[in-house]
């Protein structure tokens, strides 16, 4: 190292050019819809490519993630994705719902399996429903010219028999139609690069845009981890020692570690990121400061055409 790197402030001078796009929990509280609010206006001015809202294992937030992602698509400028997933729903009653958001100006759907509604379960296919996400794209393609964004796993899906099954049940779902693929949050950049050798060495051309959670609670990263198979480093675990009852010190050492990994990923070339907010703006609205973004021009929202 020499000492013009040492002079060189890491995130100095970048050109601004990532695209990002934002991930929301549906509320369950006025306190939390207040929260959501909040985050969505902070983060509106940064123009991103769209957001998303959540649905609850087993549909369990069916009303609200379609209540609060119509509001987005009709109250805000932004590009609102609902997710939307196989669990529990017949093939037409997933109709109905993608044709009450088509109707509601909706034109992008994230396409999920999905989890079993209770925890540590298997995914059982509705009797008369998907079996699965790829299955799931083809029936939105049929119904409505969507926008389609499915998961990808760079540490491998916990269901999955192996790395090239999961593989391929990923271009199976991009084959049937999907515009791109979001990844399930990993805490490595090389986890992403090298699960992107594998991806085109497999011939898949689409757009694998990563998934970055930074930490608001360390513990309960550990359990998510857990149950989506993405490994949590040691020194992360070091890093957080000490700070359960300093939340301030704590969002800063999160931030920090996400916005490493977002420059690390951006300095391999990537360009578009996509943030799991928790329904909290702050760390995901440094980390884009950081990466050279910068607030446009107010946008007048476009009248949503059902």
């Amino acid at each position: 190292m020499t000492l013009n790197d040492l002079a060189a402030p890491l995130y100095a001078d970048l050109s601004g050019d990532a695209r990002v796009s934002f991930e929301f929990f549906p509320p369950r509280t006025e306190k939390m819809e207040a929260q959501l609010w909040s985050a969505i206006e902070t983060l509106t001015p940064l123009a991103p490519e769209f957001v998303s809202v959540t649905y609850g294992a087993g549909g369990s937030t069916r009303e609200r993630t379609h209540a609060t992602v119509a509001r987005i698509a009709q109250e805000t400028p932004l590009s609102a994705a609902a997710h939307l997933t196989c669990v529990a729903a017949s093939k037409s009653e997933i109709a109905e719902i993608a044709n009450a958001y088509w109707n509601a100006g909706v034109r992008h759907i994230v396409a999920l399996r999905g989890d079993p509604p209770e925890a540590g379960g298997r995914f059982e296919p509705h009797p008369d429903g998907y079996s699965g996400a790829a299955e799931l794209v083809e029936g939105l393609v049929k119904l409505h010219p969507f926008e389609i964004s499915v998961s990808a796993y760079p540490e491998v899906h916990p269901d999955a028999a192996s790395a090239q099954s999961d593989l391929d049940n990923l271009k199976r779902k991009l084959d049937a139609g999907a515009t791109r693929a979001i990844t399930q949050f990993f805490f490595s950049p090389d986890a992403y690069f090298r699960f992107m050798d594998k991806v085109l060495a497999a011939g898949i051309a689409a757009d694998i845009v990563p998934g970055i959670m930074p930490v608001s609670n360390f513990a309960a990263t550990q359990r998510m981890a857990a149950m989506c198979n993405t490994t949590v480093p040691d020194w992360m675990g070091r890093l957080f020692e000490g700070l359960d009852d300093l939340p301030a010190a704590r969002q800063l050492v999160s931030a920090t570690i996400a916005a490493e990994l977002c420059r690390k990923l951006h300095e391999g070339g990537v360009r578009d990121f996509h943030f799991y907010t928790l329904n909290r703006a702050e760390m995901s609205y440094a980390i884009c400061h950081l990466l050279g973004l910068r607030p446009k021009a107010a946008v007048t929202p476009t009248e949503n055409v059902a």
